[in-house]
């Protein structure tokens, strides 16, 4: 008999009359909350005005959330949003794209460079990364709370039965993307942390985030081949729309890696 796990989550931890405290939200919280006190530490260690934490916590989080919206609007539902303008606003009906947020980001950072700390935006990214790739990997645990962005049918023994993703045949066995992605993007968080408290990596600008990029956007490029495609136009390409906008990613990470390096042999 084939072995699985019977995956049947509810994503409401509580709910009082209208207001229903979930998961996802729970963990996407959690995330910036720990991002904040890492970055802390590194503002503390570099001797950075704390003054300036606040207003990149405020650009990040604005980012996160206004880049991520719209770049699922764009790049997944632009068909439906494009008739129904006003579900934009409705974000609580669910839909974000990793992408559109890291987008959204660099926007904001590139902003925060010139108005704020008055430094590279390099700089700014390589600090960012490290609570970015934690955030990541706190939102794709939330995306398993919720039983959705699931992998294609398996026989592996770790299978997930997603018992509430109506969409597709629940009781098949199921790569658990969402898992395999949330591990990847902890470990990316370990390997930055590593990069930037044990090595000279955070002197060479571009580096941390460079490695961030590649890390981070390979993980993804290689896990959509598991994993259901998220909107019906996708069927019929080689690549998903989520691998093709990793690409650009990965080949700027490669970039900056690269570069850094070349900075340090100088």
């Amino acid at each position: 008999m084939l072995l699985s796990i019977l995956w049947d989550v509810d994503p409401e931890i509580f709910k009082i009359g209208p207001i229903a405290v979930r998961w996802y939200g729970l963990l996407f919280a959690l995330g910036f909350l720990l991002g904040y006190y890492i970055v802390e530490r590194m503002f503390k260690k570099e001797g950075i005005p704390l003054e300036w934490l606040e207003k990149l916590f405020l650009y990040t989080m604005i980012a996160t959330v206004v880049g991520a919206r719209l770049g699922h609007v764009f790049f997944y539902g632009w068909e439906f949003y494009s008739q129904h303008p006003i579900e934009i606003l409705k974000i609580w009906h669910g839909g974000l794209a990793s992408h559109g947020a890291t987008i959204g980001i660099l926007a904001a950072l590139y902003l925060y460079s010139k108005k704020v700390s008055k430094k590279s935006i390099l700089w700014v990214l390589d600090r960012v990364a490290i609570p970015v790739a934690l955030a990541g990997f706190f939102i794709r645990t939330g995306n398993l709370m919720n039983s959705e962005i699931i992998g294609t049918q398996t026989e592996l023994s770790w299978g997930f039965q997603f018992v509430r993703a109506s969409i597709y045949e629940p009781l098949a066995p199921r790569h658990p993307a969402q898992l395999y992605e949330a591990i990847c993007y902890l470990f990316s968080f370990g390997i930055l942390m590593y990069m930037y408290w044990k090595t000279n990596a955070k002197e060479f600008a571009g580096r941390l985030i460079g490695a961030f990029f590649m890390l981070i956007f390979t993980a993804r490029f290689f896990i959509e081949f598991i994993k259901e495609n998220q909107e019906a136009f996708e069927e019929g390409m080689t690549l998903n729309m989520g691998q093709w906008l990793s690409i650009p990613f990965i080949l700027l990470g490669a970039y900056l890696l690269v570069r850094s390096f070349q900075q340090e042999k100088a």
